[in-house]
Parts: structure tokens; C-alpha cells; sequence
């Protein structure tokens, strides 16, 4: 199935979905890991600013596979390193080349060679074909799916319930959040997932994506024309709703 396929089939239902917390629990939080995220969250943006309760530090695309998928296949090339000890920052989009594998600031710091980033930043942006590609056309991601909502959910929760000092990358509207504003005037695209730091109110503040070797300021460029498409196909989908 591809991107246009899921988003046929998908736009419809979170617009559908939206709409009901729109009506009903217009201040929930809402995670959004339905593909393609790059599309799904404008659309649920526009459907909850069309109902006047568009809250942006409420609404968050689920990128979080991105980043255990960073860390595990950085790990697997490293052979001696626990992927739960090692933090890969991911940012971009949640989508082949709009996902940003930021590797040059791996924390601790790794040695790779310029042919293993390659390697490492191809799959990451591509890991969910070869889970396709294993099922034979017949499923996609799943366990691991359910892994990321599941630790991006849980970190939501403890933020809304006090907890302090919790930074996750998410996709979300930035000149919405706090710290978001310059962020999308540098990238010069307003929807992108940043670190973000999360609150009893949801986003409380967006870090910037930091400094960039010169790989990947050039695939930042890409990510950033290929999720302009994304974000406006979103948004027509939505105002035609």
C-alpha cells in the first residue's frame, strides 16, 4: 500500500474522529499515529479550527518509531552498545525522506563513517518497507508501532500529571508552541517534529533541531519541500471535507 493509498483511506476517518472530540472533548490530547502523520495532522487541525477548538499544544503527530528505530539500528552497526543507552534525535517528518536521522548528535557521540550514516539514515527512513517486504505485502508495522504510541501516550500522561523534565520529538504545528515560532521561520515550513518539552497543558516548549553536519542540512532541505506537499495536501483534504 502506498502513501497515496493510506491517505485515501485514512484522511476520512481522522476527519470523522476529530470531529467527534471536536464535539465531545474539544480538550483532550490528541496523538496522532495514523499514516501518513505528515498529512493526518494538518487535516485534524483544520477539522478542530472549523469547531473553534484548535488548541496546537494539544494536537501531536507520533513520531517516537522514528526514534527507536534511530537508536536500534545504530546500535545493531556499533555491535556493543545497549540501544536503551543510546539517544539518536529524529526530526523532520514521519515519512521516507522527511524523516531527519540527526546522527552527528547521537548522545554519547559515535564514530561512523560517512557509508554507514548513509546506510543507517536510508533505513531509518525506510524501515517500515522492509517489515512490509518480511510479511510479503500481507501487514505492515505493528508491535513496534504499538511500542511507540504507547511510550509517546505514557510520557503525555506523566507530563499532564506533573512530572517535569520530559523531551519528546514529536510533529506538531510550531508556531503554535512556544519556542516554535523561530524555528518554523528558519526551516520555513510551520508543521515539523522538533524536541519538544511537554507540561500538564501539553506542548510547553520546542527546541531547536541544533547544529546540522553538512549531510544533513542537505537532506534537511528535502525534508523540508517534500513536507510542504504533505502539509497542504492535509489541509485541502480537510477544508473540502
Amino acid at each position: 500500500m502506498t502513501r497515496d493509498d493510506l491517505f485515501k483511506t485514512n484522511a476520512g476517518i481522522i476527519a470523522e474522529l476529530v470531529t467527534g472530540i471536536a464535539k465531545f472533548c474539544p480538550k483532550a490530547f490528541i496523538c496522532i499515529i495514523t499514516n501518513p502523520v505528515n498529512c493526518t495532522v494538518p487535516i485534524a487541525a483544520e477539522i478542530l479550527k472549523q469547531h473553534g477548538v484548535y488548541d496546537p499544544v494539544r494536537l501531536f503527530g507520533v513520531t517516537t518509531l522514528d526514534v527507536v528505530r534511530g537508536s536500534t539500528f545504530v546500535a545493531h552497526v556499533l555491535g556493543n552498545v545497549n540501544p536503551q543507552q543510546l539517544k539518536v534525535p529524529v526530526v523532520g517528518g514521519h515519512s521516507g525522506a522527511t524523516i531527519l536521522p540527526l546522527l552527528s548528535q547521537s548522545q554519547p557521540a559515535v564514530q561512523l563513517s560517512q557509508e554507514q550514516i548513509e546506510a543507517i539514515t536510508h533505513r531509518i527512513q525506510f524501515g517500515g518497507d522492509e517489515i512490509v517486504k518480511a510479511k510479503a505485502g500481507a501487514g505492515s508495522a505493528t508491535t513496534c508501532m504499538a511500542y511507540a504510541g504507547f511510550r509517546f501516550a505514557q510520557a503525555v500522561i506523566k507530563a499532564s500529571q506533573g512530572q517535569t523534565g520530559i523531551v519528546e520529538p514529536t510533529y506538531i504545528y510550531l508556531p503554535g508552541v512556544p519556542g516554535g515560532e523561530a524555528i518554523a521561520h528558519e526551516l520555513g515550513v510551520d508543521y515539523f517534529a522538533v524536541p519538544v518539552q511537554l507540561g500538564p497543558n501539553g506542548a510547553q516548549t520546542a527546541y531547536p533541531i541544533g547544529a546540522l553536519s553538512d549531510y544533513e542540512a542537505i537532506l534537511l532541505k528535502t525534508a523540508v519541500e517534500e513536507l510542504k506537499g504533505n502539509v497542504a495536501k492535509g489541509e485541502a483534504f480537510a477544508k473540502s471535507w
